[in-house]
């Protein structure tokens, strides 16, 4: 089985000035590597989003490059169009001017035969601390699963106020992403499916005497 499986300590290169701080917590990794951390609010919430090795390539595609948190509505600015340890990237969500932005850092991806994600870290100016995983899994059934870890805390006046509150959205967020990739999986799945245009040739398999 191909497993390929990178973290921010096997990357090279000079990062961008917020990431040269590095994340703001210090179990950088927990989330591939567990336990999690105890004195962090811990997430988990897993969904199936697809059936099949296609359903799986789509999902993992989605997920690594943004496409899923994009389709939520919120907004990816990165250095990169794909996760890989020390990218950074800052997703922001929020009404009209009124946005909270939350710098990031890919700590680890997975590209393996059966599991597909990244997870990114918390860096200065976040509103929280912590890191939170993405990852798609292919089942020996075939189904395809849909999963998001997380340890955090509040690193800002406003989540610390928020107490329970941040955490009830943090949940939804993480349901919201899950539905949104299962509706952009199904969505390829329903454009495989669909019938050639009218105009395009479509070959004729051969009779048994060979005249089509």
């Amino acid at each position: 089985m191909t497993r390929l499986v990178r973290s921010l300590s096997d990357t090279l290169g000079t990062p961008g000035p917020r990431a040269a701080a590095g994340p703001n917590y210090p179990e950088v990794g927990a989330t591939r590597t567990g336990p999690l951390p105890s004195g962090y609010h811990h997430l988990h919430h897993t969904v199936r989003v697809g059936h099949g090795r296609a359903d799986f390539a789509a999902a993992g595609a989605a997920v690594t490059t943004w496409a899923m948190h994009r389709a939520t509505g919120a907004r990816v600015d990165s250095t990169a169009v794909r996760a890989e340890p020390g990218v950074t990237l800052e997703v922001s969500m929020g009404l009209g001017p009124v946005r909270f932005t939350a710098p990031c850092q890919v700590i680890w991806t997975a590209y393996t035969d059966s599991a597909t994600g990244f997870a990114y870290g918390t860096l200065a100016g976040h509103p929280e601390r912590g890191e939170e995983s993405f990852v798609v899994d292919l089942h020996e059934d075939g189904t395809v699963w849909f999963t998001v870890t997380a340890f955090s805390r509040a690193a800002a006046w406003y989540t610390r106020l928020g107490g329970p509150l941040v955490r009830a959205l943090q949940l939804a967020y993480a349901r919201r992403l899950g539905s949104r990739l299962a509706a952009l999986v199904a969505s390829r799945a329903e454009r495989a499916a669909e019938p050639p245009e009218p105009g395009h040739d479509v070959e004729t398999p051969p009779m048994a005497d060979g005249r089509r």
